[in-house]
């Protein structure tokens, strides 16, 4: 076989890697009901960084990821999630408060089939935006919850404190304490719940904390109380601000996918919020992309989901190697097509995805 010449052996580009200008509108990977979806809201184009940097004066930079919440709330509000002749009247709702480890309140919203008998499985959700933005129950957090209890699980989303809310900030670890306070209040409550297993489930931020809640019931000896891990776009390495080199190196996809849907300067912004002085940066329970195969032995089932288009795809990609290294049970997806947790919050875009992931995550469940 003659010597293959360096373009041949050149590893295929996409995206900012094959053209630095490229856009949503305009890369043809995008899937074509979620580029008509994004453009009605002109977000078809490339996401725009900040106006600064995260050196800004700490109450600029609130200030903007206060902005930040505020649209990504009135997105959800409005983004379209019906489908045709759709009734949801089959699932009932109720809240239990409990006394984290911190002495505050936290939320727990459970979610059941209407009429169930029995224990049923039990799912806690842990929603995304990046651990800093986002209310618990959101219209598309609470779609979400509905539609997996449907399926016949018992859903309990945790309404965490976020690192950034109008009273002032909760920086790291503790929405992560939250996490894991609402983790020991439901296992010791069990029987009231009605759930018999337990099965840590969220995206972007909330499979950060997902990922982080189960590294610290490892540490702590807790691990008992967890049966499964479903983490879905995770945002876990924290290196939005790295330099392109780093990023090539490392995480390519946040170079290549950088500006799809999120920019890398802007998610730097949350970091700052949850992490001010940066003196987390490497610690595995703030970012679990640094954890090791010693950190991660033991663990339960895990599936690890990432999008094709997302400037996370690698991180969560890494992790996955990193379970599998371990040798903990792992299933890897690549949902290919869409960007950022668009199989979950862009529900009437991408039906095809939106439905492949309530089955996969109530198949994970059940299998268990």
């Amino acid at each position: 076989m003659n010597q293959m010449s360096q373009e041949q052996v050149q590893a295929r580009r996409e995206g900012r890697l094959a053209d630095p200008d490229v856009e949503l509108r305009t890369d043809p990977r995008l899937h074509p009901g979620l580029r008509a979806g994004l453009a009605a809201f002109g977000m078809d184009g490339h996401a725009p960084p900040p106006p600064f940097d995260r050196t800004a004066d700490p109450a600029v930079v609130a200030e903007f990821v206060g902005q930040s919440h505020a649209a990504f709330e009135g997105l959800y509000e409005v983004v379209p999630n019906e489908w045709d002749g759709e009734v949801r009247a089959d699932v009932d709702q109720r809240v239990e408060t409990l006394t984290g480890v911190d002495g505050n309140e936290i939320q727990l919203h459970v979610f059941r089939p209407a009429g169930a008998e029995g224990p049923l499985p039990g799912l806690v959700y842990i929603h995304g935006g990046g651990m800093t933005i986002l209310e618990a129950t959101n219209r598309v957090h609470n779609r979400w919850s509905e539609d997996l209890a449907a399926t016949g699980m018992v859903v309990i989303t945790v309404g965490f404190r976020n690192a950034w809310t109008a009273e002032g900030a909760n920086p790291f670890p503790a929405g992560l304490n939250d996490c894991s306070s609402a983790l020991d209040w439901i296992h010791e409550h069990r029987e009231q719940l009605g759930v018999t297993k337990i099965v840590l489930q969220g995206e972007s931020g909330g499979a950060n904390l997902v990922l982080a809640t189960v590294l610290k019931a490892r540490r702590e000896n807790r691990l008992d109380r967890i049966d499964g891990v479903y983490a879905a776009v995770p945002y876990i390495s924290g290196g939005y601000g790295w330099s392109d080199e780093r990023k090539l190196r490392e995480l390519p996809s946040l170079v290549e996918n950088d500006g799809h849907y999120l920019n890398c300067q802007m998610m730097d912004m949350l970091v700052a919020v949850y992490d001010p002085t940066g003196e987390h940066a490497e610690n595995p329970l703030a970012w679990p992309y640094f954890a090791t195969e010693a950190d991660v032995e033991g663990l339960p089932p895990h599936v690890i989901s990432v999008n094709e288009l997302d400037p996370l795809r690698d991180e969560g990609i890494a992790y996955f190697r990193l379970l599998q290294r371990a040798g903990v049970p792992v299933v890897g997806r690549v949902n290919l097509g869409i960007t950022h947790a668009a199989e979950m919050s862009w529900r009437a875009a991408v039906p095809e995805f939106y439905r492949a992931s309530v089955r996969d995550i109530h198949g994970f469940v059940a299998d268990l």
